[in-house]
Parts: C-alpha cells; structure tokens; sequence
C-alpha cells in the first residue's frame, strides 16, 4: 500500500481525493489530507481520506495529542512528520507551499508541487531543489509543456507568453485604489477584455499572487538544460578539459522567469478561466488555447489542475 500526505483539503485536495477512489477503495492507497483546522471540514465529505490536523500528525503514536502543544504558525516544520508518507502532494497554496515544502525535500520524500507559484522566490525554489527528495511541478491548468520543454532543452525557443483571462471580479485585490477596483466591478460582457497587468511572472507574482501559478509552471518547463544535466548526458564533463559555471535548474529558472511575458485580463461574465500560450524560435511556432470545466468541488478553481495532480502522483507511485 501506497502512503500519501496531501497538504490542504480544499477543492484541489477533495477533488484529488476523488479521483482516487478506485486505489481507495482497492486499498492500494491510503490517503491523509493535512487541515490547518479539523473543525472547518466537518460536514464535508472526505472521499475516503484521514483529516488530520498538525498537532495530530507530529504527535507520536504513544502520547496523547493533548498533552503537547500546538506547533505555532510560523514554526518551521521537522521532516521527521513526513517519515511514515511515501509521497507529498501539496495543494494549500503558495504560503503552505514555501513552509512545508522544503522540509519535504529534506526529508527525502517526492514532493508533488500544485502552487507552482513559490518557486518564484529564490529561498523557496534553492530548497525545493536542494534534495535529496525529488520535486514534481504538476502543470496545473495548462497543457502542452512537454513539447516546449524539450524545445526549451534545444534552445529552440525565443520567446515564451501566457495570455491568462479570469472573471472580472475575480481580479479585484487589496492593494487596487477604489477607481481601479471600481472599473473591474462595472465592467460589461459587451467591454470586452480588460488587459489589467502585463509583465514576467516575477512581477505578476507580487500582485496576483493566486493567478500566476501556471505562469510560473510555464517558466519551469521552458528554462532550458542545466549544464550539470547536459554534460551528465554527453560525458561531456569527464572529456572536458575546460570547467565550465555550473548553471543548475534554480538559476535557470530564476532566468526564465524574468524571460516570460504574462498578460492578465479581465473579462465580464466569464464562467471559465482562458489561457493562450504563444511560443516561437529555431524549433518551430507553438500556439496553446486551454479553457477547462471548473472543478466539481468549486467553480471558482479549475478542475484540470485536481487532473494534472492525480496523473502526476500516479506517474510516481509507478515508480
């Protein structure tokens, strides 16, 4: 039996959780979603998972759970709690992300990524990458990575762009002035599309911090070889006489993330979130348009990201 820890429960962990059921129900796989707090899930169903919460999860099987205390918020966590899981999955968002996360590596544990999204800061990204488990960065709500990253690999590319579309509303964050705030709640289907950023998803993450995922996923596939996996390949490292800067995947994506052009607009009405992905060089022109059902358990997530998370975790538990 396969032992897997889903950090978070929510849409994406629920929706997972679901498409688990034949493994559940076979015993195949056993399923434990960390919550943040066990009393906001009860009521809603687990689809065959163990809710447990933090306190929980540390508390060794001999001592009562009450009898320590609750590990506080900001506390980095052991990776000693991920001993009895075979595998990680993370779907709680990018804060949960960054903290647990490396821990998971350091532990030794694959570690599937959902909020793609922290890779964007470089302390986050050296962790995840620093093993010595192994990180799996799911492609969320996008499609067709695989042929850009081999592309990428080539140095086939020359420019790479996300064109992303949401629910006007949907956009409105904290930090807009009320004009601005406004302008996004009056507008009509009949407007049409209102561009409301453009940049890199280094940029875009400060400020849409829950919409730039698949932005960042789309800079991970296009980052290129790093020149420790390319000699790896070619033997080039053993035959070479001259050493050169070593360029490991957390620079290049670091690169690539200033190299990716991200553009955000907000549309009245629409039920569905939209992404067109352009990218062109030696290798060809390649053109993406991805629009997906929203996902059962909200409307407001898409369910090709539960999808790209149950086809990665089952690629791993293949081993």
């Amino acid at each position: 039996m396969t032992s897997v820890l889903l950090l978070g429960f929510g849409a994406i962990g629920r929706h997972v959780a679901r498409l688990f059921s034949p493994e559940l129900g076979s015993g195949a796989l056993n399923l434990t979603a960390l919550v943040s707090d066990r009393a906001k899930h009860r009521g809603r169903p687990n689809h065959g998972a163990e809710v447990v919460d933090l306190p929980t999860l540390t508390t060794p099987v001999h001592e009562p759970a009450q009898s320590l205390p609750a590990p506080s918020s900001t506390q980095s966590p052991s990776p000693r709690m991920f001993d009895r899981f075979d595998v990680i999955v993370e779907c709680a968002g990018v804060p949960a992300a960054a903290r647990f996360g490396p821990a998971v590596i350091a532990a030794g544990r694959p570690l599937v990524l959902t909020s793609v999204g922290a890779m964007a800061d470089p302390d986050t990204r050296t962790g995840l990458l620093a093993g010595p488990g192994r990180l799996h960065v799911t492609n969320g709500a996008i499609g067709g990575l695989d042929v850009l990253e081999a592309a990428a690999q080539a140095d086939g590319l020359d420019s790479v762009e996300i064109s992303t579309s949401k629910e006007a509303s949907g956009l409105i964050r904290p930090w807009m002035s009320e004009p601005e705030a406004e302008r996004l709640r009056g507008l009509r289907p009949e407007d049409g599309p209102l561009t409301v950023f453009e940049g890199n998803p280094a940029e875009a993450i400060e400020k849409f911090p829950a919409n730039v995922n698949i932005a960042v996923a789309l800079a991970w596939a296009t980052r290129g070889l790093s020149r420790a996996a390319a000699a790896s390949d070619s033997g080039a490292r053993a035959a070479s006489t001259v050493t050169a800067p070593e360029c490991t995947d957390a620079d290049l994506l670091g690169a690539s993330l200033e190299r990716v052009r991200v553009v955000l607009q907000a549309v009245a009405g629409q039920t569905q979130s939209a992404h067109r992905i352009r990218a062109s060089g030696s290798a060809g022109e390649f053109a993406f348009d991805i629009r997906s059902t929203p996902s059962p358990e909200n409307p407001a997530t898409s369910g090709l990201t539960a999808l790209s998370v149950a086809r990665t975790l089952r690629t791993v538990t293949a081993g």
